[in-house]
């Protein structure tokens, strides 16, 4: 007989407003105390002390509006935020420090997470959906330099870009972009080239959310309808199904591979967490917590596997963290 699912390790309250956005910050140095930095509906960003699990401060640089992306840019010290207010935001949280240092305009209204990805020590790419609807803009921080905007064949009608990916396959080798559109589809963008490689049809609906794993070249999607959409990226860099999974209930908000690429999460709009194998896509746990959409899913990045967590944000105001499959 199967185990039956856990409870919650702990649940955080008192972000008085429905999460939209979770990013860890653990794996520092050893007298470190592992975050949670959380987004909410209301504009502020929490940075949650996972060992009181009590709140350390309380950001405010939205202007009330919800706050939907929050990451880290090399340690817990230097943050990036995107919100509602058409803002992404660097803030300083050095030696107690709440301050935005530097923001850019996204002149977009979508509700695209912008996406980050580390070239060189201080020197990151960050892509974020355009004014233009369904074009992507690339820029490098900090500079804020425009590297290439990304634009779809004239009369290619993907609507706007729901979820984006940032990626390269080692240090030296080119940063690709995965984007999923309105439409259902995913392309592979490249940014050198500033040209798509490849174009695939996931879904029937926008792709809601998106992960891939470049080692096994592979990736995973959801939508609003109650498919998970499982593809590969071969040698050509072509895009292909590998392989779809029903779902019981209709509607995925966030998908997370857990950085061991061995499990990953989805938010569902049904209130429930499901964990599948990444190998297979064998459903491996339903966490019944939330009593509202969960909006996202988040794994920790700590070092020592048996410390990891998965938190879960929602509507319902609560982060259910959860200690889940962190035996090797």
């Amino acid at each position: 007989m199967a185990l039956p699912p856990p409870d919650p390790q702990f649940v955080l309250r008192g972000t008085s407003a429905a999460v939209h956005t979770l990013h860890f910050s653990c794996g520092g140095q050893e007298r470190d105390v592992p975050i949670l930095f959380s987004g909410s509906e209301n504009g502020f960003i929490h940075v949650w002390n996972l060992k009181t699990h009590r709140v350390d401060a309380a950001l405010d640089g939205h202007g009330r509006k919800s706050v939907y992306c929050v990451e880290t840019m090399g340690g817990k010290d230097r943050l990036l935020s995107q919100g509602r207010d058409q803002r992404i935001c660097l803030w300083d949280l050095a030696e107690g420090r709440t301050s935005v240092t530097d923001s850019v305009f996204t002149e977009n209204v979508g509700f695209c997470r912008c996406s980050l990805l580390k070239v060189a020590q201080g020197r990151w790419l960050m892509a974020m959906a355009a004014k233009a609807l369904e074009e992507v803009q690339v820029l490098e921080l900090p500079s804020k330099t425009s590297v290439c905007t990304l634009k779809p064949e004239v009369g290619a009608k993907l609507g706007m870009p729901m979820c984006l990916k940032l990626w390269q396959l080692n240090c030296g080798s080119q940063p690709l972009l995965l984007a999923g559109y309105e439409d259902g589809s995913v392309i592979l963008w490249s940014l050198s080239m500033g040209k798509a490689l490849s174009q695939l049809v996931c879904h029937q609906e926008p792709v809601m959310s998106l992960d891939f794993d470049s080692e096994k070249a592979k990736g995973i999607s959801g939508s609003s309808e109650k498919v998970l959409s499982i593809w590969s990226l071969n040698e050509q860099q072509n895009l292909q199904v590998y392989k779809t999974h029903s779902l019981v209930n209709a509607g995925i908000s966030d998908i997370a591979i857990r950085p061991d690429k061995k499990i990953l999460a989805t938010a569902g709009w049904d209130h429930r967490i499901r964990i599948f194998g990444w190998k297979k896509l064998k459903p491996l746990a339903v966490l019944d917590y939330h009593t509202a959409t969960v909006h996202c899913v988040s794994f920790s990045d700590h070092k020592n596997p048996s410390e990891r967590l998965l938190a879960a944000g929602s509507k319902d105001h609560r982060i259910s963290i959860w200690s889940i499959y962190t035996q090797t």
